[in-house]
């Protein structure tokens, strides 16, 4: 092991310690930021807390024009870890913890290479990604200190590659009324909430297959998603309310409110209810015609950092949000999105050697 992984190790079996479950979101200003305080001497530190377990911390020291990003909070652990997901373990070549992938080893990391180093830096800590609720990069971008940074690097298992585009995501809530009634009659088609559910599913699904051959770079189609139904009281009664609440997730050359147009243009009957309740934009967060400009100015800002560039993914980052706002900005990171929100979670040795080489690489130049 080298020197460098050593401390990130060091670093890591701390943070993994600190409970950043979210939910609950039982986060505040002290715990984990005021350790990370006292580990980033030489940075001008600011802690908010912006409620709600949000909190973040942003850390500069000199004039830096790039800004690294990393979440703090995990995913609640599940009953099928197989030891503590609050001890680190490090197993043969790889390190096992709760947020060890996503994405307390990077975080570890920035930590290692910052005390190596002492050029210009800038950290955003946050503690909110896991919620869907991005209340600290919402503030970041409100301030005046977003202004500083012309770029930015969102911390995220991606196997140590550049990821410059994704997917973004939407959520809808939907709500079908109906007539109570014995079920032994002939229905007419708007009686049964559930039938309507049923029906709007079937047209949704075709509407997806009809846009499969979609593409944007290495990503194609529409992913799409039903992932809960409620409703209806028994099978011998028509069932009076209907509850469904689905998710896709577009390409960045899609139009998200178009798409939710057509989902709600193929509602059965009139009086049902449509209501997004999310929405994250795609990387890169432009409009359709000009994604493939804004991809290239992210691909050479990380060729001027010497980094690997990967291929586009299909699950969503808060890197979006800093290209919504104007920033090149795309995900980089050590580990693998397959091993994120499992039980024994890890992030293998050398994705963190390489990880925090590179970036101790980028802040001393």
């Amino acid at each position: 092991m080298s020197q460098l992984l050593d401390t990130t190790l060091a670093h890591l079996r701390v943070l993994v310690a600190f409970d950043t479950r979210n939910p609950p979101r039982a986060i505040d200003g002290g715990g984990i930021f005021a350790w990370l305080r006292t580990n980033l001497p030489g940075f001008e530190c600011r802690v908010i807390d912006h409620g709600a377990g949000a909190v973040s911390l942003l850390a500069i020291r000199g004039k830096p024009r790039l800004l690294f990003n990393v979440h703090l909070d995990t995913v609640p652990d599940s009953p099928h870890w197989s030891a503590s997901p609050f001890e680190l373990r490090v197993d043969g070549e790889r390190a096992v913890g709760l947020g060890a992938c996503d994405i307390k080893g990077a975080a570890a990391a920035l930590l290692a290479a910052a005390q190596a180093t002492q050029g210009d830096a800038a950290f955003l800590f946050t503690s909110d990604e896991e919620a869907n609720d991005p209340r600290c990069i919402a503030a970041f971008l409100a301030g005046s200190q977003a202004d500083r940074f012309d770029g930015v690097i969102v911390a995220e298992p991606t196997h140590g590659a550049a990821v410059l585009a994704h997917r973004g995501i939407s959520s809808v809530l939907m709500r079908f009324h109906g007539q109570a009634g014995h079920a032994s009659a002939r229905q007419d088609p708007a009686a049964s909430a559930l039938h309507q559910a049923l029906r709007w599913g079937a047209r949704a699904l075709d509407q997806v297959d009809a846009l499969a051959q979609e593409r944007f770079g290495e990503l194609s189609g529409l992913r799409f998603n039903v992932g809960r139904i409620e409703g209806g009281i028994k099978a011998n009664v028509i069932a009076p309310e209907a509850e469904l609440r689905f998710g896709f997730r577009p390409l960045p050359s899609m139009d998200v409110d178009a798409l939710l147009a057509q989902f709600r243009a193929l509602l059965p009957v009139a009086g049902s209810e449509f209501s997004e309740t999310f929405r994250g934009p795609a990387l890169p967060a432009s409009k359709p015609a000009q994604a493939q400009e804004a991809r290239a100015r992210a691909q050479a800002l990380a060729n001027s950092l010497g980094l690997p560039i990967g291929a586009a993914v299909d699950f969503w980052t808060e890197a979006a949000l800093f290209s919504q706002a104007g920033k090149t900005a795309f995900v980089y990171g050590p580990g693998d999105i397959a091993q994120a929100h499992s039980a024994d979670e890890w992030v293998a040795l050398d994705q963190l050697q390489a990880y925090v080489t590179q970036v101790h690489r980028i802040l001393q130049a």
